[in-house]
């Protein structure tokens, strides 16, 4: 509306009918709901009461669908559907997952408000900005087609009685034609504003990508974990079946082989492969390590205070099993913990406490060591970061030089499983 040349563009004229239809969807819309609560009395509500009520709770949903589509006068910026599709085919899931959607009872408030308030707003704002103009600019033609053509009746209010008057009148109705586009203009706009905010507010569409978003992030936890134990479990029973047997038959070689640089090379053959062997374990342990699979955190957490080159305290307070993502996650931030631990910190003593509480797993792994570690310092922490904000957790650090060292996960969860 600020841009020249607005009144003679085609906006006043999409405000214009963007007002006239909701006037008149307005008031068919108010008469739908007289005549049902009119149908509705005390004997339908008792014969139908529970289809009657759905009905009134659904019908703002054709209403505003069709108010989505009206939007496209006023508004350059599609209205997005804020409805999700149910999660099976079938009217019961779709009866329930509209009657569930907050979408549902705002465009329900959006319907009555509709027949109740804003049509008549509608009404009285296309009266306003161009029907009375248009009826002043119209002057000269009533007085020309007026019986006696010496007078004319604008508006109801005042005569006109000369053509000089009826010419004045004239440039007075285009003066306010003028005018009354930006009221058209200022009118729609902010009809269409507040239907958006009722029924097509513009983050929903931001959030339904969210959600979605979301989901996806899960499903992809959840298929990464699985794909991580698939690949431990075909090494485990594929190549390193595989190594053992070879170690085997080359440890039998070598005892039945005669002293000479055969039995030499077959010595070095069997040493080769129980190095490789005792690799390949490790790499299926930092897969993932059977021990968390079948015994869940606190022991897996055990286990890795057990091998770790640092003397380790543990306190886990778990009375049951966590969801596998969590499990992996908070095991593996322990492991990667416990080593930067070693490799960086010049600690004496290290101790993983934590339990679940409230819905949240928490975790602590501190240490007495010199302090200063900081993310992108090869310590690992991005990662870590990474991978518990994948679960929605959060992750945090104290460390100042000198020590101690202080490392805080807290991820959400459902609560243990016995």
């Amino acid at each position: 509306m600020s841009r020249p040349g607005y009144a003679l563009s085609a906006w006043p004229w999409r405000s214009a009918v963007y007002l006239l239809t909701g006037a008149v969807t307005g008031a068919v819309v108010l008469v739908g709901i007289v005549v049902s609560v009119a149908a509705g009395g005390a004997l339908a509500l008792v014969l139908v009461g529970l289809p009657l009520l759905l009905g009134t709770a659904l019908a703002g949903i054709p209403v505003a669908r069709l108010e989505r589509w009206r939007l496209r006068l006023a508004d350059r910026d599609p209205a997005p559907d804020p409805h999700l599709p149910p999660a099976t085919p079938g009217l019961r899931a779709w009866l329930t997952a509209r009657l569930r959607e907050r979408a549902t009872w705002r465009e329900l408030g959006h319907a009555l408000l509709f027949a109740v308030l804003l049509w008549p707003v509608d009404a009285l704002a296309l009266t306003a900005g161009l029907l009375f103009p248009a009826a002043v600019t119209a002057t000269p033609l009533l007085m020309a087609t007026a019986g006696d053509g010496e007078e004319a009746k604008v508006l109801k209010l005042w005569t006109v009685t000369t053509w000089p008057a009826a010419a004045g009148a004239a440039l007075l109705g285009i003066v306010l034609l003028a005018l009354g586009s930006y009221l058209l203009g200022v009118a729609a706009g902010a009809r269409a504003g507040l239907t958006r905010l009722l029924i097509a507010p513009r983050e929903t569409g931001l959030d339904a990508r969210v959600t979605e978003l979301t989901r996806s992030r899960v499903r992809l936890v959840e298929a990464f974990e699985a794909e991580r134990r698939r690949i431990e479990r075909d090494l485990h029973d594929g190549a390193q079946q595989r190594l053992v047997a070879l170690t085997m038959t080359l440890g039998l070689a070598r005892l039945e082989a005669p002293p000479g640089p055969l039995a030499d090379r077959l010595a070095k053959a069997h040493d080769e492969a129980g190095r490789a062997l005792e690799e390949l374990r490790e790499l299926i342990h930092g897969i993932h390590p059977q021990v968390l699979a079948d015994y869940g955190l606190e022991a897996a957490v055990a286990d890795a205070a057990d091998r770790s080159a640092v003397p380790v305290d543990v306190d886990l307070d778990l009375t049951g099993r966590l969801p596998t993502p969590v499990e992996a996650a908070a095991y593996f931030v322990v492991c990667e913990a416990l080593a930067n631990v070693a490799r960086h910190s010049g600690a004496s003593r290290a101790r993983v406490d934590g339990g679940h509480h409230d819905g949240r797993l928490l975790l602590e792994v501190r240490d007495d060591g010199r302090g200063g570690a900081r993310a992108g310092a090869g310590s690992g922490l991005t990662g870590l970061a990474d991978r518990v904000s994948v679960l929605d957790g959060r992750l945090t650090l104290s460390s100042p030089v000198g020590g101690p060292t202080l490392l805080r996960v807290e991820i959400p969860c459902a609560p243990c499983s016995p």
